[in-house]
């Protein structure tokens, strides 16, 4: 049984947009469903990713055709004002995702003060950077609720990663084809530093990901952390953050 903390659904109802010269292939939620089956996923997070722009609406139809323990978290929009954010959470989304890599929009100090404004409406912040970037505002993120995807990214991230880990991060145990490190050790580490930080994804479709997803990558999940441990981060973190 898993819970999906992190993939992407691409409707060809939907328009998307290129972001730094690339644009996906549709990836539909039935498409989802089907590559799955094989692992019993029950619920997950629809993510936002760079091509989609910053409105919800088909994220929400995603998770809405995929069922009631799917949820949503939209692209962070430095335009969004309080009634905005509050108008999210009214929507059912459960955070919002800061991608530092592909936004120029965003800054870590805007984020920091846009992720604080956030999570008075219920919403937490979703990071995708180099975790090593985050090491000087490790105290202010540590007073947030944050979520770093990827494990962080890179090997020089990997000690801030367990820093917040500790500090009640949770971290995306995924997208082991796009990482600069090794999953396994990051895996290892990352439980030690917090037996509840892991939430397992797939992160289908792996746009742009060096290797796609592979069903291996969830065996190692649980080569790695064990009986207890894996059941924790493929399903039960993850269910109970997302509130799903």
């Amino acid at each position: 049984m898993m819970f999906d903390a992190h993939f992407h659904v691409f409707d060809p109802a939907h328009a998307l947009v290129s972001n730094q010269g690339y644009v996906p292939a549709h990836f539909t939620a039935a498409q989802y469903r089907a590559r799955v089956a094989p692992l019993g996923v029950v619920g997950g997070a629809v993510v936002a990713a760079s091509p989609q722009g910053v409105d919800p609406a088909p994220l929400l139809e995603a998770a809405r055709a995929l069922g009631p323990r799917f949820v949503v978290v939209a692209a962070a929009d430095p335009a969004r004002d309080d009634r905005a954010l509050a108008a999210l959470a009214a929507a059912g989304v459960r955070g919002v995702r800061f991608n530092l890599y592909r936004d120029a929009a965003w800054t870590i100090p805007t984020m920091l003060e846009h992720a604080r404004r956030a999570g008075e409406h219920g919403l937490h912040a979703e990071i995708y950077t180099d975790a090593a970037t985050l090491a000087p505002h490790a105290e202010a993120l540590a007073r947030l609720r944050i979520v770093i995807d990827h494990l962080g990214m890179t090997e020089a991230g990997l000690p801030v990663t367990c820093d917040l880990a500790r500090a009640g991060a949770k971290v995306k145990a995924t997208g082991f084809g796009r990482v600069r490190l090794d999953p396994a050790a990051a895996l290892e580490a990352i439980a030690k530093a917090a037996p509840d930080a892991l939430m397992a994804a797939t992160d289908l479709p792996s746009m742009r990901a060096d290797r796609p997803f592979a069903d291996a990558d969830i065996a190692l999940i649980e080569t790695v952390l064990g009986p207890a441990l894996a059941r924790r981060a493929l399903h039960d973190t993850a269910a109970a953050f997302y509130r799903a």
